[in-house]
């Protein structure tokens, strides 16, 4: 866990792939042709609370949904690139335009279409319902599964080790006894 933590200390942005990780990858489709999605909430506040220690969020999805419009506008994350197949290119222009290195983001994914940009960051995750080359991959694979808690422990973990992770929980009003 002390090379986990090593890493995740140097984390300045977070990387979420959303079908999958941000939800447990089910698409919901109405009769009227609507998607529909299941966000976890404990997931959200996590990654507000992320946030508020002054990382950044990003969303690279393959997909294109307004549902994951609102839900990220709703967190206040400002840099969502959908429609990416190609999301390591999309990542890269993410990094130009904020400014930093690969070694200083974490990347959160679940399947194929993610290891490409895990292969370039400080640090790779998988959801514990990962694809098996995407756990391979992976520097470290949470225990929830994704759109069950994964994008939580993830924050959690990047808190932990920057040592942001009690001034949260008290700045909110809860103690960590």
């Amino acid at each position: 866990m002390k090379t986990i933590f090593g890493k995740a200390k140097q984390i300045r942005l977070v990387v979420f792939d959303v079908d999958g990780v941000l939800t447990d990858g089910s698409l919901y489709l109405g009769e009227d042709g609507h998607e529909y999605k299941a966000f976890y909430a404990p997931d959200g506040l996590g990654m507000k609370l992320l946030q508020a220690t002054g990382i950044i969020i990003g969303i690279i999805s393959a997909r294109t949904s307004q549902v994951v419009t609102h839900r990220m506008l709703s967190l206040g994350i400002e840099h969502v690139y959908q429609g990416k197949l190609d999301k390591l290119s999309a990542f890269k222009q993410l990094c130009d335009k904020l400014h930093i290195e690969p070694q200083q983001v974490a990347y959160v994914g679940d399947d194929l279409l993610d290891i490409p940009v895990m292969l370039h960051v400080g640090l790779a995750i998988a959801v514990a319902n990962a694809h098996f080359l995407v756990i391979k991959n992976a520097h470290w694979q949470t225990q929830a599964a994704g759109g069950r808690g994964a994008a939580r422990e993830v924050c959690e973990l990047i808190m932990q080790a920057q040592g942001t992770f009690t001034a949260q929980l008290s700045h909110h009003g809860i103690a960590n006894d």
